[in-house]
């Protein structure tokens, strides 16, 4: 399982024109899946995320995590994360998990993020063509992989 986090202070994921998910301040997941994932790789990684102490503090110390500043999660499914690109000019996706695991494992990892998360968990639409608008504050990206 992979995710890139990234810190933002605003964002926004829009399917043909319409919203389907806004968040303020926290984070945005764009996660992949390996066909071996599963529960432990995400109660993991969901875990980490809140409490990744990533946050600014009064005196400008990345020191305050997801709770303590009350933020909110959008969450992107991405299975291009898993494309591997040491061959040729196209990637190949083989090591991603196809769509009838992925989804599975996509609403699992958002379900143990809504029990965890202090503030709004929001999604993108899985399987569909996305458009992502983000302020990524500070920046701040991390890539997580369990």
């Amino acid at each position: 399982m992979k995710v890139v986090l990234q810190r933002v202070s605003s964002a926004e994921v829009t399917v043909d024109g319409r919203s389907v998910g806004a968040i303020g301040t926290g984070f945005v997941l764009l996660v992949g899946f390996k066909a071996s994932d599963g529960e432990v790789e995400a109660t993991w990684i969901a875990d980490k995320i809140v409490g990744l102490r990533i946050f600014s503090d009064a005196e400008g110390k990345m020191n305050r995590s997801l709770n303590d500043v009350e933020g909110e999660l959008l969450v992107v499914s991405q299975f291009t994360l898993y494309g591997d690109v040491r061959k040729g000019r196209r990637p190949s996706f083989i090591d991603a998990a196809p769509p009838e695991i992925a989804i599975s494992l996509y609403d699992n990892f958002v379900a143990f993020l809504s029990e965890r998360a202090p503030g709004r968990v929001e999604t993108g639409e899985f399987g569909a063509a996305m458009d992502v608008e983000l302020v990524n504050q500070g920046p701040v990206t991390i890539l997580l992989e369990r």
